[in-house]
C-alpha cells in the first residue's frame, strides 16, 4: 500500500508550482478539495492560476488555492472539513450530500441559493418546487417521494448535478445552463443558450464560487 504523508495546501502548491507544472497522477487518486470534498481523479496539472483534474470522462478546473493535496487511492488522510458557507439550517444536509455523491458542497450551496434563496416551501412559475427547484418529473426520476423534504430534495437535485456534469465531461457553465434551462436547451444551441436568464444565472454561480471553468 503507498503510504503520502497530508501536505499542507501551501507547502503543496510551492512545491509543484516552482516547476511550473503539476505531475500527472501515476494511478487513480483522490483530490482533496479545501471544502473537504475529495474527487476521484486520473491526473492533474497546473494551468495558470487554476488546476485541471482529470475526471473519468474529462475534467475539471478547481482555483489552485482549493486544491489542499493529493492522496493515494489506498491512503486517506485526516481533513479538516471547513464549515459550510451556506446559511440557513441545511449545512449537515448539503455537506451530506456533497460526500455521498462527491459534488463540491459549495456548488450545491450556490444552486440552492439561486434556485430558492433556502426556501424549502418554494415553487416557481414552472412548478419547480423545493430547495434545489425540482421539476415533478426530475424529482420522479431520482424516486423522491416528498419534493418539499429537504433531505431528500438536496440528495436528488445533487444527484441530478453530478449526472449533468458527467454528461457534459467536467464543464461547469454547461451544467449549470442545463440544470436551469434544461439538457434539451443546451443540446439545440450546441453549448450555452442564448437565454439572458440562463447566462446570469451561470455567471452568477460560478462567480460565487470564484472558479475558473472551460470556455
Amino acid at each position: 500500500m503507498r503510504v503520502r504523508s497530508l501536505i499542507s495546501a501551501l507547502g503543496f502548491l510551492c512545491a509543484l508550482g516552482a516547476a511550473g507544472l503539476f505531475p500527472s497522477a501515476a494511478s487513480a487518486d483522490y483530490a482533496v478539495l479545501r471544502s473537504g470534498t475529495r474527487l476521484h481523479i486520473t491526473g492533474y496539472e497546473r494551468d495558470g492560476e487554476r488546476v485541471r483534474l482529470a475526471v473519468e470522462g474529462g475534467a475539471v478546473y478547481v482555483a489552485a488555492a482549493d486544491l489542499v493535496a493529493v492522496e493515494p487511492e489506498e491512503h486517506f488522510a485526516a481533513v479538516p472539513v471547513v464549515p459550510v458557507i451556506a446559511p440557513g439550517p441545511f449545512g449537515n444536509l448539503i455537506h451530506a450530500a456533497a460526500e455521498k455523491h462527491g459534488v463540491d458542497e459549495g456548488l450545491i450551496t450556490q444552486v440552492i441559493a439561486a434556485e430558492s434563496n433556502f426556501n424549502p416551501r418554494a415553487v416557481s412559475r414552472k412548478r419547480a418546487q423545493g430547495l434545489m427547484q425540482l421539476l415533478p418529473t426530475t424529482a420522479a426520476f431520482y424516486s423522491v417521494a416528498n419534493i418539499f423534504d429537504p433531505a431528500q430534495n438536496i440528495d436528488a437535485g445533487t444527484r441530478y448535478l453530478k449526472d449533468l456534469l458527467a454528461r457534459y465531461r467536467g464543464d461547469l457553465r454547461l451544467a449549470l445552463a442545463a440544470y436551469n434551462a434544461g439538457p434539451d436547451m443546451v443540446e439545440r444551441y450546441g453549448g450555452m443558450p442564448p437565454f439572458p436568464e440562463t447566462q446570469k444565472y451561470v455567471k452568477l454561480i460560478t462567480g460565487r464560487m470564484n472558479i475558473s471553468t472551460k470556455n
